[in-house]
């Protein structure tokens, strides 16, 4: 298991809306000094200070790039502020198999008003590596044991092993993604992420291919790494050094990989990961598999 480069190789933050200004403590105030002191029946108004109520966290994805010890350069998007996340059908996978949602395999109407960024599901159904379901239908088998991803009904997602704690009792779960046991467990890249056989076929048969994983922090951020050329362990390390405690892989090699982001609700989309081959409009124009928006709250956009 490879350990993360201390430095950075490159930052760059990109955000919805600006970091708030901190706001200082409001001097006390106190009433002038009279030259006449107060009779037993007067009555003494004390003067109230200002209640200073700190601005709200804005809907941001922040932007980091670094290069791992073997060379790999990951970029990692971190998801914060009142965001919301849907799942999306992909025209080919699911399918049909999803039935009649309404997240297709195309961003439109509102939700692109409210797109800040939108990234890459996992595996193909067909390999057999987790289920899936969307907005309460069932395409594939939900799989005990395998990491999860899990929107409930209000948009709030977070990650966890189904069947160990997820779905918890009465959660109102809406749409699940699975794809292969945990790449980060407890803060810490799990043994299997060393081995990269174990997680997935690789075009040409190679450790370092397009790959992508999606972890969360302490916080309850949702973390986003790629890289066009990595081993899981690349992506475990980075996720762990970024606070995740817990991630999993989603999907791998060149044609599936993708990350677009825009620095506003609604604005132009931008491929964030450096050499991405998947234009920055394809969810826009609709995708043939299932990918993930991240959506700021109605109204946010600048």
């Amino acid at each position: 298991m490879r350990r993360i480069a201390v430095a950075l190789a490159v930052l760059l933050a990109v955000a919805a809306c600006s970091s708030p200004a901190p706001v200082s403590s409001p001097a006390p105030v106190s009433s002038p000094p009279s030259s006449r002191q107060p009779s037993s029946t007067a009555t003494t108004r004390a003067t109230a200070s200002p209640v200073v109520r700190p601005r709200p966290i804005p809907p941001r994805v922040t932007m980091t790039r670094m290069r791992t010890p073997d060379g790999s350069v990951m970029t990692v998007a971190t998801f914060s502020g009142p965001l919301t996340y849907v799942l999306h059908n992909g025209s080919e996978d699911p399918g049909a198999a999803a039935g009649r949602v309404r997240a297709g395999s195309a961003v439109h109407g509102a939700e692109r008003r409210r797109l800040l960024a939108a990234f890459n599901g996992g595996f193909k159904l067909s390999q057999g590596v987790g289920g899936y379901e969307q907005e309460g239908h069932v395409a594939s088998p939900l799989r005990r044991g395998v990491t999860s991803l899990v929107i409930d009904r209000s948009g709030r997602a977070r990650i966890g092993i189904w069947g160990h704690g997820v779905p918890a009792p009465g959660e109102a779960v809406y749409s699940v993604r699975q794809n292969l046991p945990p790449l980060v467990l407890h803060g810490k890249p799990t043994k299997a992420a060393a081995n990269w056989s174990l997680w997935g076929s690789t075009l040409g048969g190679g450790a370092y291919v397009a790959r992508s994983a999606l972890g969360q922090d302490a916080a309850g951020h949702l973390v986003y790494a790629a890289s066009m050329s990595a081993t899981p362990a690349d992506l475990a390390s980075v996720l762990a050094y970024a606070g995740a405690q817990i991630a999993m892989e989603l999907d791998i090699n060149p044609e599936w990989v993708q990350l677009d982001v825009a620095s506003r609700a609604g604005g132009r989309l931008h491929a964030a990961i450096h050499g991405q081959n998947r234009p920055a409009n394809q969810f826009l124009l609709g995708w043939a598999r299932d990918f993930i928006t991240v959506l700021a709250p109605a109204g946010a956009g600048g």
